[in-house]
């Protein structure tokens, strides 16, 4: 009772979540923190600390989120990249990275997306990727499947490594990774590669459009939905040194058949 009861509140969270961002997608002139998939032009960006851009969107889009959210489930904390944190009462955490791509959103690339996971006692058990640019929503329950704009979607059915593809993000960062001195003789073993930023990387995979995705450097909000996405499309999700966990520091999202060799490959 109490684990039906449980997929019945998600379901109705996704539900006032995609609600709120078909508004925030549709919406022809914003109000106060609002995003217009074509308002990046003429935004301007400014360095933080760990030399990752900002701009005024990122800050105004993750107060909006959390604004509607808190409305919504007054009990729960928040974790935002660009400073919520709250801890909340109800044992639930929604953890949101506002503009995941902001380098693409700058530069008017449609590579990026709005990234939002509800934790509840530590497991991640709902997250939404809603690719603005593209016109996509991606969205998963745990334990109900993973869908785009409603339909379900699962991880590819190729299985042969000389016919996948393999996503590698931040190739810049290659040189601190623990296989900077393998990875081209690695990755020449696939169909090909591509490397398009963290969350179009991670959904070709989630999609079944490529069959694996290794992340070098990631917080927690950019894994949280994509954590229960893959899993629910039917992916393996580990970090570098074996675990499963969105505090991990990177992650690797991958078909079931390449899981065994890319945990050897990045030392898992």
């Amino acid at each position: 009772m109490r684990k039906s009861y449980r997929r019945q509140r998600l379901w109705h969270e996704i539900a006032q979540l995609d609600a709120f961002i078909f508004e925030l997608r549709i919406r022809p002139r914003p109000k106060p923190g609002g995003i217009d998939p074509a308002a990046a032009k003429g935004v301007e960006g400014e360095d933080k600390a760990d030399d990752s851009p900002v701009t005024v969107a990122d800050r105004e889009c993750e107060q909006l989120i959390v604004s509607e959210l808190r409305a919504a489930f007054p009990g729960d904390g928040f974790l935002g990249e660009e400073g919520a944190d709250h801890r909340g009462t109800s044992g639930r955490r929604w953890i949101v990275d506002p503009i995941d791509g902001t380098r693409d959103f700058l530069r008017g690339l449609p590579t990026w997306s709005n990234l939002i996971g509800l934790e509840v006692d530590g497991e991640v058990v709902l997250g939404t990727c809603n690719m603005a640019a593209q016109g996509e929503l991606y969205w998963a329950v745990r334990g109900e499947g993973a869908f785009v704009n409603g339909r379900r979607v699962r991880v590819s059915t190729i299985d042969r490594k000389d016919r996948a593809i393999v996503c590698l993000t931040a190739f810049d960062n290659i040189a601190a990774s623990p296989f900077a001195d393998r990875v081209l003789d690695y990755l020449a073993g696939y169909w090909t590669v591509r490397n398009m930023g963290g969350c179009q990387d991670a959904i070709l995979v989630v999609s079944g459009r490529a069959e694996a995705w290794i992340e070098i450097s990631a917080r927690a909000w950019d894994l949280a939905p994509l954590k229960v996405l893959a899993e629910e499309a039917g992916a393996r999700f580990f970090n570098f040194d074996g675990g499963s966990s969105i505090r991990g520091g990177n992650a690797v999202i991958c078909a079931p058949f390449l899981e065994e060799e890319l945990r050897a490959f990045v030392g898992a």
